[in-house]
């Protein structure tokens, strides 16, 4: 079975509730993860908008996702986390650590969110000011299988 990244409260392609948003609660979505290889030691997520205004807009960096079946809604915005799972985040677009919701200019249109999840062959070892660069160079060469959901926002 192949890698596969899906979500409880919106489907590809179609539109995050506003819950996940800046303009409402502003915490992650549940993410649900099927199919991780036999060989994968971490699994690792970029949630990036590549409609910013001014070129990709990074929201959530993490690595060293334990191997579970489920990212929960509501992910503390601290660097290493251990409960409800083992993961490390890094620094998003406004320096920030963990999780930025969507939240594009108002009337700027639809903007597409991009939750990218790799399996890793391996564990990182990464400082945490580490943005989504520095995850890309340390996954060189480690990632087994990649897939990804996109979820869509506007605000008027």
């Amino acid at each position: 079975m192949a890698l596969k990244i899906s979500s409880p409260v919106f489907k590809n392609n179609d539109y995050i509730p506003s819950t996940y948003t800046c303009e409402g609660r502003d915490v992650n979505p549940t993410l649900l993860i099927e199919g991780i290889p036999d060989e994968a030691k971490s699994l690792a997520l970029i949630m990036d908008d590549p409609d910013a205004p001014k070129g990709t807009f990074v929201h959530w960096v993490a690595w060293n996702i334990e191997l579970v079946d489920e990212i929960p809604e509501r992910i503390p915005k601290e660097y290493s986390i251990t409960h409800p799972l083992t993961l490390n985040q890094g620094k998003n677009s406004a320096h920030q650590t963990g999780y930025m919701g969507p939240c594009p200019p108002v009337g700027h249109g639809v903007h597409h969110y991009h939750f990218k999840l790799y399996a890793l062959d391996t564990t990182l070892d990464l400082p945490q000011n580490t943005k989504k660069e520095d995850l890309l160079k340390a996954m060189e060469g480690h990632i087994i299988e990649e897939t990804e959901i996109v979820g869509l926002y506007k605000r008027d």
